[in-house]
């Protein structure tokens, strides 16, 4: 819709003032949904023509309002410096619905991205260690970052750059041959690695000599001595197992496991070609590269003894990302607080002379805490991803049980609903906002949540199997009455289908699901209006398939925009 009233503009502004338009695209992104309905379906501010028309924005927007080329797309009017559109209601509703019943389940699909590959590194799971609830946001932001991009045509590559090197995994190694066995560690799983790891911080405070033997672990691992790539080895190969089932729980999936350790290899020609560009200087016996220029403190290198560290092996890493994918751009959906970390790295990578360095994004997202606490491992101060998920599940269930008895595969439909309200609550907020995490609110069901949008879905399913049930056909060769949606709640449901496309488009580019949260809640609470103020399946043949085609419509949005979110839609609740 908006393209086609971005043309009209652009036809108009030719029109009225004899001067070349800005770009169809531009005047797409310019136009704006009104607060007030009343004030029409969308809205062009004309403030940004002001200076190159040497003209008042309202003077513009009546000047293009009687320029008006084509009467069938909008009514016009002006307020002040905005010109508004209010579409014609029956060719609306028609077009609306005929579009997204001629894409059933790929309404708001395109190929935008036809051709170009997206590379996204998100979730990035530490070696060891259980994911906590902290890894909610940035797996399921780039899960579903993953899904917008694909949705407009991209390929798109999901990577977990595992936590998998660092003096914590000697210190894991030398906690294990102290404290742990085999047996015990195959019995309580990762939990056991990570009570182990939590016991040698502890016992470090009076021993600090064992940090000592951490470090000497590591580098045991270093120069590949047997013992330690084994235990190395296995408590990787346990974490993966072991995280495999929160992964199936949130229908997660990966293209590539390729932590830290298998960029160790690849980061001699990283320091060789800053070496060979004048780009390293020494500060204190490390090997750094200046950014005082760009007012931002020395990217670290090389320690003092040569080792490397986090930022050459994300050097190496996205050297080896542009190589092997040729992408057109590579996200990370990392945590701000690690926001100079990308700054200083990207801003090596152009100094370095690669151009695509601009095209890496830091996706970043706001710090998550435990009932006002920062999480943190070591201080055993955590709440753990799996068990969100289990109490969610858990409540789903009872939910069912007391109000849905008789609902078949209760369990299937549980973990759907569980899932979904966790997932949802992760997403429903600007990803920048800090979350404090609370079990009171992460388990309440109720208002603007994943369960609402999924119970909408599901008596839209409702509402389609009476009337089939009653035999009523509404297929593509039945006549249906456009005039039955004549009425403020309907349009309001129109509306918001016909800009679904545009949320899912936004939600992408801005790198923002909640966008896209927010715009299927809105559909599911303006249907539900339209539900309870119309008797669907009453009167003649005619306006129920127009009530009809609206549900069918409404059902694909939510189970779409669910989709795009990682979050399944339940056709029974």
């Amino acid at each position: 819709m908006k393209t086609s009233l971005a043309a009209a503009v652009a036809a108009a502004y030719a029109a009225a003032f004899a001067a070349d338009p800005p770009p169809i695209a531009d005047l797409s992104a310019m136009l704006e949904v009104p607060p007030d309905p009343a004030m029409g379906d969308y809205a062009l501010p004309c403030f940004r023509f002001a200076k190159n028309l040497r003209k008042a924005p309202p003077v513009i927007a009546s000047s293009l309002a009687a320029a008006w080329p084509s009467p069938d797309i909008a009514g016009v009017s002006v307020a002040g410096g905005y010109l508004n559109f209010a579409l014609e209601r029956g060719a609306f509703t028609v077009r609306t619905l005929e579009a997204v019943r001629s894409a059933p389940g790929a309404f708001g699909v395109s190929d935008e991205g036809a051709g170009k590959t997206i590379v996204i590194d998100y979730s990035s799971i530490n070696i060891a260690k259980r994911p906590h609830i902290g890894h909610l946001w940035t797996t399921m932001i780039g899960h579903s970052l993953k899904r917008l991009f694909e949705n407009l045509g991209y390929s798109v590559v999901g990577v977990n750059h595992l936590g998998d090197w660092g003096t914590q995994f000697g210190k894991m190694i030398s906690a294990y041959r102290r404290w742990g066995s085999r047996e015990a560690v195959e019995r309580g799983g990762v939990q056991s690695l990570v009570d182990l790891y939590v016991r040698f911080h502890k016992e470090a405070e009076a021993d600090p000599t064992l940090n000592d033997e951490g470090r000497e672990w590591f580098l045991r691992i270093e120069r590949g001595d047997p013992e330690a790539l084994e235990l190395f080895g296995w408590f990787k190969e346990m974490t993966l197992r072991d995280v495999e089932r929160v992964y199936a729980l949130l229908g997660v999936a990966f293209d590539a496991y390729t932590g830290e350790s298998f960029y160790n290899d690849k980061t001699r020609p990283v320091v060789d070609i800053l070496r060979e560009k004048g780009l390293l200087s020494q500060s204190d016996g490390a090997s750094i590269v200046d950014l005082g220029s760009d007012g931002m403190p020395p990217a670290l290198i090389l320690k003092r003894d040569g080792a490397t560290l986090y930022t050459t092996r994300d050097l190496a890493a996205a050297i080896y990302r542009a190589e092997t994918y040729h992408f057109d751009k590579c996200l990370y959906v990392v945590a701000y607080h690690q926001d100079l970390h990308f700054r200083q790295f990207f801003r090596v990578l152009e100094l370095m002379g690669y151009p695509w360095a601009k095209d890496l994004v830091h996706v970043s997202y706001g710090m998550v805490s435990y009932e006002g606490s920062p999480l943190s491992t070591r201080e055993g101060h955590i709440v753990y991803l799996d068990d969100v998920l289990d109490a969610a599940v858990t409540k789903a269930r009872a939910l069912i049980d007391e109000k849905s008895p008789d609902l078949p595969d209760k369990d299937a439909t549980a973990r759907v609903v569980g899932i979904g309200a966790i997932v949802y609550a992760a997403l429903a907020s600007g990803r920048i906002k800090d979350v404090d995490f609370r079990w009171a609110r992460a388990l309440n069901f109720d208002g603007e949540t994943g369960p609402y949008v999924q119970y909408t879905h599901a008596r839209c399913c409702s509402v389609l199997g009476k009337a089939a049930a009653a035999g009523l056909d509404w297929s593509g060769s039945q006549p249906w009455s456009p005039d039955a949606l004549a009425n403020d709640e309907a349009r309001a449901v129109l509306l918001l289908i016909s800009r679904f496309p545009e949320a899912a488009a936004d939600a992408a580019r801005k790198y923002e699901p909640s966008i896209l949260t927010r715009h299927i809640t809105q559909t599911a609470q303006a249907y539900n209006r339209y539900y309870y103020e119309h008797r669907i399946l009453y009167g003649e043949p005619s306006s129920q398939r127009a009530g009809v085609i609206l549900t069918e419509a409404a059902r694909d949005i939510l189970k779409r925009g669910l989709y795009l979110v990682g979050i399944d839609a339940p056709e029974r609740m």
